[in-house]
């Protein structure tokens, strides 16, 4: 039997088979390889949420055209429109810890003591913007 699978559509499965197969990685990953896994993935420009974000955003513009066609229910594309701004937001609130990030990745030097949190403090959630 063969695969009617579009080769799109093959590869959209593939990619997230792919991040599953990350997932896992960075659950078994030492702090400093954990820490370059999130700053690569988070990277503004060539991160997987850069450019997921830019997938849903096209898909968004697909929906418009659509919807404007009558093919699809405009709460589509409103969905896919919220979704992508919402995505770019989350984005911009990561972009300030990236640098913080790939310094957790760096080798420490030969000889060097573990340095100590500059900042210690109960985790709390902030979010500004």
């Amino acid at each position: 039997m063969t695969d009617t699978t579009s080769g799109p559509v093959r590869l959209a499965g593939d990619i997230a088979h792919q991040i599953d197969q990350l997932a896992e990685q960075l659950l078994q990953a030492p702090p400093p390889l954990a820490a370059q896994i999130i700053a690569t993935v988070l990277d503004p420009e060539n991160g997987v949420l850069s450019r997921f974000t830019t997938l849903v955003a096209t898909g968004s513009h697909f929906a418009k055209g659509h919807a404007e066609n009558g093919l699809l229910p405009p709460e589509v594309w409103l969905a896919l429109g919220r979704a992508a701004n919402e995505l770019h937001d989350i984005g911009l609130d990561l972009d300030e810890h990236t640098d913080t990030l790939r310094e957790l990745a760096r080798p420490a030097p030969p000889g060097a003591t573990p340095s100590v949190a500059k900042h210690v403090s109960p985790l709390i959630a902030r979010r500004h913007r």
